[in-house]
């Protein structure tokens, strides 16, 4: 039975994980996690978001998908605000979509492309 998402996994462009970093570590404030030893001989890098991780995985035939995404969830809408403003301060484009009731929300793309949501209930 299952009992919980445990990670999401996208793919970023191989040799990108500093960049990777810079976006989901330093701007998002994701914590890097380290990988299980059997796969630190392979590119990718992981996050931990929350009790689930985010696993990035190092792709040359990386290609960025139109809206499957991963959704993260912040404490209240006043962070979600201000990780907005955070975010579009580094010159990242926020597109916010309050189509759901109760819940405040945007997209944005990560470097490579990957699309991101970003979201708060109230």
């Amino acid at each position: 039975m299952i009992v919980g998402l445990d990670h999401a996994f996208i793919t970023i462009p191989e040799g990108r994980e500093d960049d990777a970093r810079r976006f989901y570590g330093a701007l998002l404030g994701l914590e890097e996690i380290a990988r299980p030893e059997g796969l630190q001989q392979s590119g990718g890098i992981w996050f931990r978001a929350g009790g689930q991780e985010l696993h990035l995985g190092s792709d040359d035939a990386h290609e960025a998908t139109k809206r499957p995404h991963p959704g993260f969830r912040v404490e209240s809408v006043t962070a979600l605000e201000e990780l907005a403003h955070r975010v579009e301060a580094a010159g990242v484009e926020t597109r916010w979509d309050e189509r759901i009731e109760g819940r405040k929300r945007f997209y944005v793309r990560d470097p490579f492309g990957n699309r991101l949501e970003i979201l708060a209930d109230f």
